[in-house]
């Protein structure tokens, strides 16, 4: 794997090609390694290691970036040129920034070598002891299970160079009963926090609690979602925490910072360097990440800024930018929702009528300023009575506006890195919210 002096070799050399005022370079990529299993077999197994390398040029007030993955002499002189030909070409911008010199990182460790260390051999014997929990059961078994350890780095010609290295393992299981299925997932810096046996159990439990599903009417309910639930509806929340969605109008916040949009028992915030978190303490320009309080008590507190959107509205840049060029401006990236001290088993004793859904999928926005999406539960959607589980019902589909959904939060679990269906991993609790619209029952 390319190890800093390596990406400072490779700048050095860029740096002889380039004639501009400025120039960037960011290295990505690393290795990555698959099993993939059906049908309670294992089906493909697969692995890779790759790097791409960008190079941002700027001529006064011009800039573009050009990329290759290759880092022989040629291709590095290639690429320079092809991002000075572009830069020449652009209309000038009048926001752009020269690009910041040397900063202070605080340290992250997520560089697990055990994870990087992991064979083929190794995930196989993890998948079968899936497996086979999941034939106990009469049920057959699908996932995946990965691991690999991946760079970011990003220098400049004024000076500013950091580094970024960590590991990641990711194990996903669904097991498939006549009628009904289960679902668990996690994901870790450290291989060794990956329990396959436990999850594949966890995801048979689920699909044995809630086979020969009954139907529920649609309606409003009482409603318990899981952190995978929970992670996949609140990630569309945050792209509008955004000074530049702001300043375009783009975003639902726009006119309602400081407001109280969501339940008192609500507090968000973007945390890089949280325990349970993964990703690099800068952003795309090097900026060192803030800890940033986003919502507080249910009041919008915070916003984040990349440098230029920063001096634009008079604000202070947070660390949250993207590479230059770019439309969309700067977005939190490590969301952490605070959680509270009850347990979903608490949250079941406490509910008299209502559903508990394990995770959805297939969410789209229905209305980007009320921030209503929809979706459809699955693998695990279960009707809860007199503080019981009665029985697993049907899928619903469901259109709910998430500023409601976090106004009527009544009880939360513990926070805990989930992993879902659309969005990237998420330290989220677990939710029982007062009321929840499903509007149709699914055909599967």
């Amino acid at each position: 794997m390319l190890d800093k002096n390596r990406c400072l070799e490779i700048f050095a050399e860029l740096l002889k090609y380039s004639d501009a005022d400025e120039t960037e370079l960011i290295v990505g990529g690393g290795t990555h390694e698959l099993t993939r299993f059906a049908n309670n077999a294992i089906h493909q197994n697969v692995a890779e290691e790759g790097y791409v390398l960008s190079v941002r040029t700027v001529y006064g007030t011009r800039t573009a970036r050009a990329t290759t993955n290759k880092f022989d002499s040629e291709s590095l002189r290639r690429v320079v040129a092809e991002s000075a030909s572009l830069a020449r070409q652009q209309q000038l911008d009048s926001e752009l920034l020269p690009m910041p010199g040397p900063q202070d990182y605080r340290a992250v460790e997520r560089f697990v070598e055990a994870t990087a260390a992991v064979t083929a051999t190794e995930r196989a014997q993890a998948v079968r002891s899936a497996i086979q929990i999941a034939e106990k059961h009469g049920q057959t078994a699908a996932g995946t299970f990965s691991t690999g350890a991946g760079v970011y780095a990003l220098l400049n010609s004024r000076g500013l160079a950091a580094y970024y290295s960590e590991t990641r393992a990711e194990f996903s299981i669904t097991t498939l009963a006549s009628n009904s299925s289960g679902w668990a997932k996690k994901t870790s810096p450290d291989v060794r926090e990956i329990d396959a046996a436990a999850l594949a159990a966890r995801a048979a439990e689920i699909a044995v609690l809630s086979r020969d599903p009954g139907e529920l009417p649609p309606g409003k309910y009482v409603t318990i979602l899981e952190p995978a639930a929970v992670l996949d509806l609140v990630g569309f929340l945050f792209w509008d925490f955004s000074g530049q969605a702001v300043r375009d109008q783009r975003s639902f916040l726009t006119g309602r910072l400081r407001e109280k949009l969501f339940g008192a028992n609500i507090q968000i915030s973007d945390d890089a360097y949280h325990p349970l978190q993964f990703g690099a303490p800068f952003d795309g320009e090097g900026i060192p990440r803030k800890v940033l309080p986003l919502v507080e008590s249910g009041v919008v507190k915070g916003l984040t800024y990349s440098r230029q959107t920063a001096k634009a509205m008079g604000a202070e840049p947070t660390g949250h930018g993207f590479p230059l060029p770019n439309e969309v401006g700067e977005a939190p990236m490590n969301i952490v929702v605070a959680g509270g001290p009850h347990t979903v088993a608490e949250m079941i004793a406490s509910t008299e009528r209502g559903v508990l859904v394990t995770r959805l999928w297939y969410i789209r926005e229905v209305d980007p300023y009320k921030k209503i999406v929809t979706g459809m539960t699955r693998d695990g959607t279960f009707y809860v009575e007199n503080g019981k589980i009665k029985q697993g019902i049907r899928n619903f589909r469901f259109n709910e506006s998430l500023i409601d959904l976090l106004g009527c939060a009544e009880m939360l679990g513990p926070a805990e890195r989930a992993s879902g269906e659309e969005a990237a991993p998420m330290v989220v609790p677990a939710l029982k919210v007062s009321s929840f619209n499903f509007t149709e029952v699914t055909k599967f």
